[in-house]
């Protein structure tokens, strides 16, 4: 999560202020899976199977509040959330699609 300091403009890094955004173990992963559409929590959870529910949900309330997704919920039984990326969130998909192309090349095909 982005701190107060980082708001205020302190940081002066760029790669620091985007890490203090999108690091950590899940985020990015998170981030991918919602690159392409918006997804619910059962599906988020199905694509990354390693994450603990709690987690999850923290990750998601995080992300939301950097702005980076949204969180949409609807009034229906049984209740329904969606989370999708925001235009800031989308910025990031050169980014993921980068580290998707590498990942594919260095540590998939090497196997």
């Amino acid at each position: 999560m982005v701190t107060k300091a980082a708001k205020k403009g302190e940081i002066k890094c760029p790669v620091t202020g985007m890490l203090q955004l999108i690091g950590g173990k899940w985020k990015p992963v998170i981030l991918y899976c919602l690159r392409s559409e918006k997804r619910r929590f059962g599906e988020i959870s199905a694509r990354i199977p390693d994450i603990s529910r709690k987690v999850l949900t923290e990750q998601l309330k995080e992300l939301e509040e950097d702005g980076l997704l949204t969180r949409q919920q609807f009034n229906e039984i049984p209740p329904r959330v969606e989370y999708e990326l925001t235009v800031l969130g989308k910025s990031l998909s050169p980014v993921l699609n980068e580290m998707e192309k590498w990942g594919m090349e260095n540590i998939i095909n090497k196997q």
